[in-house]
């Protein structure tokens, strides 16, 4: 029996009468045949074929075989001080998100720990909410990893949706790398982070099933006490290309700046599409930009037009690192990590590396710290920047003087930001619009 008729056996159907174009498109694309041959382990895990046609009501008893829990809206309540707006992390495109805390008082056979508790908003989620949402219970309820974020349980009661995680006490890679004016990553903890979120992916690729993640970017990434990264939001991900299918044919969907080219021109998803992804993050964390920033002029607006050119030229790579780092790398270390980003970022995507590939040429590099020059660069503000002043080409271009002169400008506003620790758990930016409520769907909270 197929894995799609084994899921809609187990939730109580015996038909695939209720796919979506999506699913036909998929199923279309997939020829027939059995599953691929190969050695690989099988993950105990359900699909996400079409989730919007089965039910909910017996979601936690069709789960039972997972550790996962099912509460009540009652005991969330209890662990989130009544959803209270003091415990209230943030928003994100699932919805409200809210720190509690659980423990064998609140249910037996809870480890005691702190968690993050997200809602889904159905009046604004919709459709597309309530089949994210399932998503992430029928894969992080049945995938486990060093690299994804830990799924403790779920409430499906009446018409909430509730997701409870383990609570990443240094919220995500976006909030670390854009939003902390006070802090500033070091160079080993950005290779740490990379090589955990690469080593993610790859235990999802190499699935015997595949698992696509498809919305691949720094606020996906969480992470925790020691800054190991994990992979969160798997509402987006897709099932794999299975037997003699090259890909899976899918509504494009994901966040602009990270999507591969090819996916975003014909629907065609493969484990390549992630990889390219990848290499955008990558990116970002080499030089402390944005996939995709407005306020920046011309070329410099996407991260890839930009940066691309330096990253094969070990003599210019040092115009595109980040200038917060002050010079604080190995130079080694970040030219060859700079190659894996362009390797990732090729526009054919047979010519991109696998992520297994990724990890083995960037794991090496967290050793590489013998050149890290001693002490901090000194930037000096106003009077022509030494970065400025060393970057400048000969003969120089009026594009290339400008953007020396931004980088001059950043590294100056920049030059205060120090190593902190930070508290809060962040969510990806938001799909669509929601006022923060608190599941009981009381009038919206004040946030100051």
């Amino acid at each position: 029996m197929g894995l799609r008729k084994r899921l809609l056996r187990c939730f109580g159907y015996g038909g695939e009468e209720g796919a979506d174009q999506e699913q036909k498109e998929e199923a279309a694309a997939r020829p027939a045949g059995g599953r691929r041959a190969g050695t690989k382990p099988t993950l105990r895990r359900l699909s996400t074929a079409n989730l919007r046609s089965l039910s909910l009501q017996d979601l936690s008893r069709k789960l039972e075989t997972t550790k996962l829990h099912a509460f009540t809206l009652d005991e969330l309540k209890a662990a989130t001080k009544n959803f209270s707006t003091a415990n209230f992390l943030g928003e994100g495109g699932f919805g409200p998100v809210y720190k509690g805390f659980v423990d064998a008082r609140l249910r037996p056979g809870l480890d005691p720990q702190h968690v993050a508790v997200k809602y889904l908003d159905l009046e604004s989620g919709g459709v597309q909410g309530h089949r994210e949402w399932l998503a992430e219970v029928v894969y992080l309820g049945m995938l486990s990893h060093p690299h994804l974020v830990k799924l403790v349980g779920f409430c499906n009661e009446d018409d909430q949706r509730m997701l409870v995680y383990e609570y990443m006490p240094r919220g995500s890679l976006e909030n670390h790398l854009f939003k902390n004016l006070l802090a500033s990553l070091p160079w080993s903890t950005r290779l740490k982070i990379a090589v955990g979120a690469a080593k993610g992916l790859a235990f999802l690729h190499e699935a015997e099933t595949p698992v696509i993640y498809r919305d691949f970017k720094a606020s996906n990434i969480l992470l925790d006490s020691d800054y190991t990264a994990k992979l969160s939001d798997f509402g987006l991900a897709k099932e794999g290309p299975q037997g003699d299918a090259t890909h899976v044919t899918t509504r494009v969907m994901g966040t602009h700046g990270y999507a591969a080219p090819e996916y975003i021109l014909t629907g065609h998803l493969t484990a390549k599409s992630d990889v390219y992804s990848f290499g955008v993050v990558l990116l970002e964390l080499l030089t402390g930009r944005r996939s995709v920033d407005k306020r920046r002029r011309g070329r410099e607006q996407n991260l890839v037009d930009w940066a691309r050119p330096y990253l094969r030229r070990a003599d210019r790579l040092h115009r595109v690192m980040d200038p917060s780092l002050e010079m604080q790398y190995s130079a080694r270390a970040a030219e060859k990590a700079a190659k894996v980003a362009h390797q990732c970022l090729q526009s054919v995507p047979k010519a991109r590396p696998s992520m297994r590939d990724v990890v083995g040429a960037l794991e090496p590099l967290l050793a590489l710290d013998d050149d890290v020059p001693m002490g901090p660069f000194v930037y000096t503000v106003g009077g022509g920047g030494a970065e400025a002043a060393e970057a400048a080409p000969a003969p120089a271009r009026a594009d290339d003087e400008a953007a020396a002169n931004d980088e001059e400008a950043e590294a100056g506003s920049r030059q205060g930001k120090r190593h902190v620790m930070s508290a809060v758990h962040a969510e990806s930016p938001l799909r669509y619009a929601s006022a923060v409520k608190r599941p009981e769907s009381p009038p919206t909270l004040s946030r100051a």
